[in-house]
């Protein structure tokens, strides 16, 4: 395979795993908009752990997935106030307050990046993301995911019957930026440099684009959003200079055609159902 094909392989792998954070979120009936933070927070520490401390790439992960978690945690309690706009609005200002951190963080690099991480092979990118794909499957199967859901359409009523909304609300919140830290440590080591400019609120645009084009019911879309998000602008590459516009196009007949975004569960119903009868 060669280098450029591998490139994208590899950037589907990393939208793929931000998408999902925010697929667990949203999950909850909570729109971030703040992802991009925890993906920095990830990003940073694994790469301060492996550069500096000569970590394993895979402990110096998991240990920034943890701390990203608290994190999420943390800003889970008080983001328990806002709904709506309000709560998207806050979550894009704590993406940039950790932005602007690492922006002023000499220790790291400050606006003039870190750099020396190892390169990580496209195979491990694509085992974490196998893992987590797996991980969201067997959740939205389990009685937790029914919780959540009934949380997303009526969070009083879920309340009545005797859930604590409040832990699953902010469980769902360290779940999430743990994903997300995730995807930034795959980052760091796939692009072997970082600068604080690349977590910045785009970034999350980009993850909730992919929710919402993939399919915001099933976690498998947030793979076929994040395919499309990076494949789409490679394809359109013979219309010139007109790319972006028929790019911006196409996304807004998928969105017209299939509001509830490419996949849902109807349509893998059916897939899966073809799969096994042929």
């Amino acid at each position: 395979m060669s280098i450029y094909y591998a490139g994208l392989l590899a950037d589907i792998g990393i939208l793929t795993l931000g998408a999902l954070s925010v697929y667990i979120i949203l999950a909850t009936d909570q729109l971030s908009l703040g992802n991009a933070g925890f993906m920095a927070i990830g990003s940073y520490i694994s790469s301060f752990l492996t550069v500096e401390l000569h970590w394993p790439l895979t402990a110096a992960l998991i240990v920034a997935a943890a701390t990203a978690s608290v994190v999420g945690i943390v800003v889970g309690f008080p983001a328990l106030r806002l709904k709506g706009i309000y709560l998207a609005i806050a979550t894009l200002g704590f993406g940039e307050m950790v932005r602007s951190f690492f922006l002023v963080f000499r220790p790291m690099g400050g606006a003039g990046g870190f750099r020396g991480m190892q390169h990580v092979p496209l195979g491990y990118i694509w085992a974490w993301v196998a893992a987590i794909l797996v991980m969201v499957t067997m959740l939205e199967q389990s009685r937790l995911w029914l919780q959540m859901r009934a949380i997303h359409d009526d969070e009083t009523a879920a309340g009545l019957v005797g859930l604590n909304t409040t832990l699953i609300k902010v469980g769902g919140f360290g779940l999430g930026a743990a994903v997300a830290a995730v995807a930034g440590a795959l980052f760091a080591h796939q692009y072997v440099y970082i600068e604080p400019g690349n977590f910045g609120f785009e970034r999350s645009i980009d993850f909730v684009l992919a929710v919402i084009l993939g399919g915001s019911t099933v976690g498998v879309g947030g793979l076929a959003g994040a395919a499309l998000l990076v494949l789409l602008p490679e394809w359109l590459r013979f219309v010139a200079e007109w790319r972006l516009a028929a790019f911006g196009a196409l996304l807004i007949l998928v969105l017209l055609t299939r509001r509830q975004g490419i996949l849902d569960r109807p349509l893998l119903a059916k897939l899966t159902f073809r799969s096994a009868a042929s």
